[in-house]
C-alpha cells in the first residue's frame, strides 16, 4: 500500500528526532525501517532525516527538507543596474514601445545611433550590456513600464461587383513572393463611431516580401482619390511595383484600376470575401501602424486630411527605417496545437538591402537616407502632429441635420444601430507613455 505525501511527512517528522540522537548502528536500522515505509532510497532518506526543517543547498539551489521552517530563496545576481535600465527605457521609447523579440536584434544598433545623434548619453559598458541583453530580460525589465491597449474597429468594405469575375482570387497560402514589389492594399476608415460619406480614410499599402509600408490619407473612399494615391505610392516605392492584392471593395474593384494594371503590366488580384487572413500583411499594419498613430477618432475635411498626410510622411520614414518586424517562416500543426517559427526581427530597410532584385544605386540612396535620419527626432515630430490632430478631431457627434441640409437632402431618421461608443487614442483614466520626456539636447540617459 502506497503512502500519501501527507503521511510520509508525518512519519518523517516523528522519525527525524530519533534518527539524529541515535548512533551509527541504530541509524542504519532506522534507515531500513524508514525506507521500507516511505519507499525513499537510502541516500535521499538520510538527507530528509538529517535536515528535516532546515534550509539546505542541493545542486546550487536552495530547498527546504520537510515542512518546518521558513522558505528561503537565493537572490538573483544583479547584472543590469539603474543606468542600464534608463538607457534601455530611452531606446524603447524611441522605438515606439515594441516587444523584446523585436527590439533585441536592433537594440545595440539603435543605442549607438542615438549616442551618435546626441539623444542618449551612457557609458561604453552600458552599450555593451545592451548588445548582450536577451529578449526575455528586456521584457522583464520593462514590464512595469508597459501598458497594453485593446481596441477594435469596424469594417468599411462594401462589395464591388464590377469586373469581379475578371480579377482572380489570391489566398494567403499562395503568397510566397520573396521578390519586393507585390503589395497588399486596404482602406482604414476614421469615422469616430458613425459611418457616413464625410469621414476620411487611410490607404495602406504593404509589401509582402519586405514589409515596406506606404500610407496616404483620403478625404473619402471615392475611386478617384484611391486611384490617384495608388499611382503616387507606386513612384514612392524603392522598388518597381509588380502586383497589388486588394479586398473586394468598389474603391479597388473598378474599371479604372483594372485597365491601369493591364496597361502597366501589374498583377492585380483580390482576396476572398470575409477572409481577412488572405490579406494578413496589410491587416497587421492597419493596427500596428495606422491605428497606433491616429487612433479611432473621427477625421474629415481637407485640413485634417492634409495634417494626416503630414503625419504619414514622418511615420513612413520611422516605420520603414527603424521599426523591426518578424516574418513567419514555418508552421507545424501537432494535434490541436500549432507551432510557428519566425525569422529574426529586421526593419523593412534591412530587408530591401538584402533583396537581390533591388539595384545597388537604389540601395546606396537608401543607405544615405538612413544615415541622415534621427529616430528620436522623427518620434517627437510624430507625437507633436498626433497631439495636433487629436485636438482637431471631431470628438462629439456631428450635427447630422446641418450636413444633410447643406447637401440638400432630408435629414435621415436616427436609429440605435448608429449609436456606438467613441474611442480615442487613449482609454479613460489611462495615459500613453510620451517621448516628450526625452530632451532634445544631450543629457543623462534618463
Amino acid at each position: 500500500m502506497r503512502l500519501t505525501m501527507k503521511e510520509k511527512k508525518r512519519i518523517t517528522e516523528k522519525t527525524a528526532g530519533r534518527y539524529r540522537r541515535s548512533g551509527k548502528k541504530e541509524k542504519g536500522l532506522i534507515l531500513n525501517e524508514f525506507t521500507a515505509l516511505t519507499g525513499y532510497n537510502r541516500s535521499y532518506a538520510r538527507l530528509v532525516l538529517r535536515n528535516h526543517g532546515r534550509a539546505v543547498e542541493v545542486s546550487s539551489k536552495v530547498r527546504i527538507v520537510g515542512d518546518v521552517g521558513k522558505r528561503t530563496k537565493r537572490p538573483r545576481r544583479v547584472i543590469y543596474d539603474e543606468a542600464d535600465f534608463k538607457a534601455l527605457r530611452t531606446v524603447w521609447r524611441v522605438m515606439d514601445y515594441i516587444c523584446g523579440k523585436r527590439l533585441r536584434p536592433v537594440l545595440g544598433e539603435m543605442a549607438e545611433l542615438l549616442v551618435r545623434k546626441g539623444e542618449l548619453r551612457c557609458m561604453i559598458e552600458t552599450e555593451k550590456k545592451l548588445t548582450r541583453m536577451s529578449a526575455a530580460t528586456i521584457d522583464r525589465l520593462l514590464k512595469p513600464e508597459r501598458e497594453k491597449y485593446k481596441l477594435k474597429g469596424r469594417s468599411h468594405t462594401k462589395p464591388g461587383t464590377l469586373l469581379k469575375h475578371q480579377i482572380p482570387i489570391r489566398t494567403f497560402s499562395e503568397w510566397d513572393d520573396e521578390r519586393p514589389g507585390f503589395l497588399e492594399i486596404d482602406l482604414v476608415g476614421h469615422d469616430g463611431g458613425r459611418v457616413d460619406s464625410f469621414h476620411a480614410f487611410t490607404l495602406d499599402a504593404t509589401d509582402v516580401a519586405t514589409g515596406w509600408t506606404c500610407l496616404a490619407a483620403l478625404k473619402n473612399k471615392a475611386q478617384e482619390w484611391t486611384f490617384s494615391e495608388l499611382r503616387d505610392i507606386r513612384f514612392r516605392l524603392p522598388f518597381p511595383l509588380l502586383g497589388i492584392d486588394s479586398d473586394n471593395g468598389s474603391e479597388f474593384i473598378n474599371d479604372q484600376l483594372f485597365r491601369y494594371c493591364q496597361k502597366e503590366q501589374i498583377t492585380f488580384t483580390r482576396s476572398r470575401p470575409y477572409r481577412k487572413n488572405d490579406a494578413c500583411f496589410v491587416e497587421q499594419k492597419n493596427f500596428s501602424v495606422v491605428r497606433r498613430a491616429v487612433g479611432y477618432q473621427r477625421y474629415e475635411g481637407d485640413e485634417q486630411v492634409a495634417l494626416m498626410n503630414e503625419l504619414y510622411e514622418s511615420l513612413e520614414l520611422y516605420t520603414n527605417f527603424f521599426q523591426p518586424s518578424m516574418k513567419l517562416i514555418a508552421k507545424e500543426r501537432r494535434g490541436a496545437r500549432v507551432k510557428k517559427k519566425y525569422d529574426e526581427a529586421r526593419t523593412p530597410f534591412r530587408r530591401v538591402l538584402e533583396a537581390e532584385s533591388v539595384d545597388e544605386a537604389t540601395k546606396d540612396r537608401l543607405r544615405d537616407k538612413y544615415a541622415s535620419l534621427n529616430p528620436a527626432h522623427l518620434k517627437r515630430r510624430i507625437e507633436r502632429l498626433q497631439s495636433k490632430l487629436s485636438k482637431m478631431a471631431l470628438i462629439c457627434r456631428p450635427n447630422r441635420t446641418t450636413r444633410d441640409q447643406a447637401m440638400k437632402m432630408p435629414p435621415r431618421r436616427e436609429t440605435t444601430k448608429n449609436v456606438v461608443s467613441l474611442r480615442g487614442l487613449e482609454k479613460p483614466g489611462q495615459t500613453t507613455p510620451r517621448l516628450s520626456n526625452i530632451p532634445t539636447a544631450p543629457t543623462a540617459a534618463g
